[in-house]
């Protein structure tokens, strides 16, 4: 099955209404039936210092949410993107999917940053997402940034029906080694056979790629880093396989999926 990939790799600022700005433009740029993949936080903005959450007013995002929503029905395209979201009495940091028809459904990150811990609410399931493609639904999975280092979750999302992994991140660390995280997005889609696209922020001290990734670990297209771009990529998602994930010796080391284990594998916005 034919899906075309729109990665955007675009500035997030603490300022919802810019990143809004930038949201329309990309969207601007699409045509009907494209997957946007958008970095993590942006809608809200993100970053290592979450202090500005404080003064974010959760009507303020939750109109941003709508909005991105009522694009996303406008030009009949699906649209994967990253928000701080109010959740329950605090917030959660989350990736959104929002469908060219239906509710927006919401993937709340499980492994959380050592700066989210006590900010932010985690998740308890890596849930994933059927997007509609003109000749039928393609399975889709969701990880958030530092979760690109445990691979147990991918392979969990693999194991559960995903086709494609969808990353968002927020990744600006001059802390990181250059190309370690490129080589964890290969492995991450090379080890389970799946195709894998990631977003980006646009940053000086980007140390993540955004990129699209082949089932056999090819990357098939790269944005430069440090510059605002976006890039195009039509995969055929039948290239996906279950070849290493049969060959697991499960009666060694058993990692299964759970139907029962997610009860919020829909997870609507609060």
């Amino acid at each position: 099955m034919q899906m075309s990939i729109v990665i955007a790799q675009v500035p997030v600022v603490w300022d919802v209404d810019a990143n809004l700005i930038a949201v329309r433009e990309v969207i601007d740029e699409t045509r009907p039936g494209d997957v946007v993949v958008l970095p993590e936080g942006m809608l809200s903005g993100y970053g290592e210092d979450l202090t500005p959450l404080t003064a974010l007013p959760p009507d303020v995002i939750r109109n941003a949410v709508a909005e991105v929503a009522r694009l996303a029905r406008k030009h009949q395209v699906q649209i994967f993107s990253g928000s701080l979201l109010p959740w329950q009495d605090g917030w959660c940091n989350a990736g959104i999917f929002f469908p060219a028809a239906g509710e927006p459904e919401v993937y709340r990150k499980v492994n959380l940053a050592m700066n989210e811990r006590g900010l932010l609410s985690r998740g308890d399931s890596p849930p994933t997402v059927e997007v509609a493609q003109p000749n039928g639904n393609v399975t889709v999975g969701m990880q958030l940034c530092r979760e690109i280092r445990f691979p147990e979750q991918w392979q969990y999302l693999a194991t559960a029906g995903a086709r494609v992994f969808v990353y968002l991140t927020n990744a600006a660390n001059r802390r990181e080694l250059d190309g370690v995280w490129r080589s964890h997005l290969i492995s991450r889609a090379a080890e389970n056979q799946r195709f894998l696209a990631a977003a980006n922020i646009c940053h000086r001290d980007q140390h993540c790629p955004s990129l699209v990734i082949s089932p056999r670990g090819e990357v098939l297209a790269e944005l430069p880093a440090g510059r605002p771009g976006m890039l195009r990529q039509t995969i055929n998602t039948e290239e996906a396989a279950d070849w290493y994930l049969g060959q697991r010796r499960q009666d060694v080391i058993a990692l299964a999926y759970r139907p029962d284990y997610l009860p919020a594998a829909r997870t609507s916005l609060p």
